[in-house]
């Protein structure tokens, strides 16, 4: 299965390692730390002209790319029908 992340942008579902709100994600500094090394190491590939609601972490192989999404995080999980996995 393949989720739709916006712009035409889509990954398979067995890519994602994580799916991240950027407002609650982006509060700890090793988040922030992780996401500007990404960015400088050109893994981030952002996928909205709106402003940016969440990430997604995928990895294919050896390949890690983050995706910035105008998309909610809470969206994309029912979207990717992930919300039953979850464990709370």
């Amino acid at each position: 299965m393949f989720l739709h992340l916006g712009m035409d942008t889509m990954v398979k579902q067995k890519d994602i390692i994580g799916i991240f709100d950027l407002d609650t994600a982006t509060v700890s500094k090793h988040t922030r730390t992780f996401l500007s090394a990404a960015e400088k190491s050109g893994k981030v590939i952002n996928v909205t002209y709106d402003l940016p609601k969440s990430f997604i972490v995928c990895e294919s192989g050896n390949n890690e790319k983050i995706y910035i999404s105008q998309i909610s995080s809470t969206t994309l999980l029912k979207r990717a029908n992930l919300t039953n996995n979850l464990k709370f």
